[in-house]
């Protein structure tokens, strides 16, 4: 396995909440609450989960687009998350981010060339008399045609859109892409077209992707390992075939039998679980499992003791009490017809 070029450690992330009368808050949302995980060079790490799960969230801590409250966060030697200022501006050479949004991501009133070149040019990347060289390289690289340089956002369709934001986003030669959805506001076909791109781009420059999503068919094609988030924190982590051939977490496999479609052999499946009530709230967590008040098989011990995220099988970890420490669930779950 290679060395990590992630390394994130006990994340957390508070958000405060209102103001008392000597300006402390009142309360917090524990929006991401303990999250730790690696992504060695030039692989996928895949997060997975609701909204409301923290995935997103994390994914805008690693870039420094939220402060976090807790832990660490480094690309190598680098400790990124306690850089500021022209530090913090000089790393963001190496870390760049592709939103879920094409149509946000651009600015209307800027043609598609000089929002690349743009990139360039705040990151002083190169020579300026070379820049031009570089946007018609990466127009190229990200299947764009040169004439297309000269054109608005507005005349381009979402898949071309969200390849001028990957063509951004490469413009430093950067190591690390975090991908906030970045296919789920696009058509299906599309969606495959700009999926095997970036797998193309992965291989070519060696990159190496934080990859979120609500998709499960997409987290199959992309990641290599793949971590399940609930509630602020991490219930489930293993390889992509490890977790989709035997997922043991309760919520993992309510999630799997949700969108059974990403499993050829799954389809047409009547079973479903079904998960009652909604998730608590990130203000006031209760105690104990924080997937417990939900869950079809939570014990007594469920609502009082917060289970560890701990290593089951090799590289599969799992914060659940009902799974032993050899990977062996000891509940079956209740389902019904979908």
């Amino acid at each position: 396995m290679n060395q990590p070029l992630l390394e994130v450690q006990d994340l957390r992330v508070h958000f405060p909440i209102g103001g008392g009368l000597i300006g402390k808050p009142r309360a917090w949302v524990r929006a991401v609450d303990g999250v730790s995980f690696s992504v060695p060079r030039g692989t996928t790490f895949g997060i997975v989960g609701e909204s409301g799960s923290g995935k997103s969230t994390t994914a805008l801590a690693v870039m420094r687009l939220v402060r976090h409250t807790g832990g660490s966060i480094r690309l190598e030697d680098d400790d990124i998350g306690t850089l500021e200022g022209d530090a913090l501006r000089q790393a963001r050479r190496r870390f760049q981010m592709v939103f879920q949004d094409p149509y946000a991501s651009l600015n209307p009133r800027k043609r598609a060339g000089d929002a690349v070149r743009e990139a360039l040019d705040l990151m002083a990347y190169g020579e300026p008399q070379a820049r031009p060289a570089r946007v018609a390289e990466l127009f190229a690289q990200c299947g764009l045609r040169p004439e297309q340089q000269r054109l608005f956002p507005h005349q381009f369709s979402g898949g071309q859109r969200q390849r001028i934001v990957l063509a951004r986003a490469l413009a430093a030669n950067p190591e690390l892409l975090v991908c906030d959805e970045p296919v789920s506001a696009l058509d299906v076909a599309i969606q495959a077209q700009i999926l095997n791109l970036m797998q193309r781009l992965q291989k070519a420059l060696g990159l190496t992707y934080l990859f979120i999503s609500h998709d499960l068919g997409v987290i199959r094609h992309m990641c290599d390992q793949v971590a399940v988030m609930y509630l602020g924190v991490i219930v489930e982590q293993a390889d992509r075939e490890s977790l989709f051939a035997r997922p043991l977490h309760p919520y993992t496999l309510a999630l799997w039998s949700a969108a059974p479609s990403f499993d050829p052999a799954a389809r047409g499946r009547a079973q479903r679980i079904r998960l009652q009530g909604d998730p608590p709230s990130p203000i006031d967590i209760p105690p104990g499992c924080r997937f417990a008040g939900r869950c079809p098989v939570a014990q007594t011990r469920c609502h009082t003791e917060a289970p560890l995220l701990r290593e089951v099988l090799p590289g599969h970890r799992i914060a659940c009490h009902r799974v032993s420490d050899d990977g062996k669930p000891d509940y079956e779950l209740p389902a019904t017809i979908g």
